[in-house]
């Protein structure tokens, strides 16, 4: 089989992960190509943490077992998500940008890992099967139909990538090849009807890229397999390659940032870089909703902390203009930092920032706004409209 290898350096190239967040808002993609400071997530490390240890388990090499033998699945697996967990924990603490390692999180890390070997064993009909009855044999058979995991699937013009979880040979009942499986794990919440837009769109980029490459490929499906749930959900649709060539094409590296797409499902949202655009904030400004939530994202100067207690006093800020220039407003508010919160915030007075800070997702609900260990405390650095930007090699 062609087209599946490991990724090269390329000048441009667009993954389906960059083709929705450009979707979603072309301002939104562009601040994540410059190289700003990433942020960690738990959910995300859990996710790669059971993503890599159901691969293991693919790969691993079973040479010299007895093909009868039971009972070595839950130690193998435990093992190989043990390992994986401490690798994911390593690189999470070295993120500066980040929240707390919730340890609490492993027993979940386990249930979905167990869920993504019933929809493994449930690709040779063995679903139901306990894992302690699973031999080395029937391991071996699955192993047989793998055709690729954790592939990198690119074009043959290197413009259009993807990174393919797993590729499965599909039998009839005489065991000759009647097709491919494209399979996508997943360890987010899984529909409740059908796919969103955004992974239907993603699953089939993955078909058509392999489709392109192969020719003579046999007929392929692609589905999205999501842990949490043990549930399969097929991507079905026409071809994407001329829509995706499309958007390579809207999405080239440019130093003028591109346009934004204020609105709730954007800046009142998740996006991962407010902290460098100044949209969100004159959009929640027009709209009425700034500080108006529970969880808010705010722009403020820091008049007083006690390093010691957490305690804060902050002045609200808004914007002056599209440019994002931070006007204190003279209200005052009391905060408290703790956990990785006071963590940031100590870090950046100690580098010596002065002016404005930007505070993502802080509880303000009660009267002392807490600044917590999930929240973001950044300098306030907007990149305005119309100002090129040369991102840092």
């Amino acid at each position: 089989m062609e087209g599946v290898e490991k990724w090269e350096t390329h000048p441009h190239q667009l993954s389906p992960s960059a083709w929705n967040r450009y979707e979603t808002c072309p301002r939104m993609y562009w601040l994540s190509r410059q190289r700003l400071p990433r942020k960690a997530g738990m959910a995300a490390s859990l996710g790669t943490a059971v993503h890599a240890s159901i691969e293991d388990l693919l790969n691993m090499s079973l040479d010299g077992r007895v093909d009868d033998e039971a009972g070595w699945l839950p130690l193998a697996a435990e093992g190989f998500l043990k390992d994986r967990w401490e690798e994911e924990k390593a690189v999470f603490h070295a993120t500066p940008r980040r929240p707390d390692w919730k340890e609490s999180k492993w027993n979940e890390a386990k249930k979905q890992q167990k869920g993504g070997i019933i929809l493994l064993l449930d690709h040779i009909n063995a679903r139901e099967l306990p894992h302690e009855r699973i031999t080395v044999a029937l391991w071996k058979h699955l192993q047989s139909l793998a055709i690729a995991v954790e592939g990198e699937l690119v074009t043959s013009d290197a413009r259009l990538m993807g990174r393919l979880d797993l590729l499965f040979a599909e039998l009839d009942e005489n065991g000759a090849m009647k097709g491919w499986l494209v399979a996508d794990l997943k360890t987010g919440n899984a529909p409740t009807k059908v796919l969103k837009t955004e992974v239907n769109r993603q699953l089939r980029m993955y078909r058509d890229i392999l489709l392109a490459n192969n020719p003579g490929a046999p007929p392929v499906r692609t589905e999205g397999w999501y842990t949490k749930t043990v549930s399969k959900w097929a991507a079905e649709g026409e071809s994407v390659l001329e829509a995706a060539y499309a958007a390579w094409e809207a999405t080239q590296p440019t130093t003028m940032p591109m346009d934004a797409q204020p609105g709730p499902e954007t800046c009142g949202g998740f996006c991962d870089w407010k902290a460098w655009c100044p949209h969100w904030w004159t959009w929640r400004q027009s709209s009425g909703t700034l500080h108006q939530s529970d969880f808010s994202d705010a722009v403020v100067l820091l008049h007083r902390f006690d390093k010691t207690t957490g305690a804060a006093v902050l002045e609200l800020c808004e914007p002056l203009d599209e440019s994002g220039r931070a006007i204190p407003t003279g209200q005052q508010i009391t905060a408290q930092f703790d956990g990785r919160g006071k963590e940031a915030l100590e870090d950046l007075t100690a580098s010596g920032h002065q002016g404005a800070i930007f505070l993502g997702s802080v509880m303000t609900s009660r009267r002392n706004w807490r600044v917590g260990p999930w929240c973001d405390v950044l300098p306030w650095t907007p990149l305005p409209d119309g100002v090129p930007y040369e991102r840092i090699s």
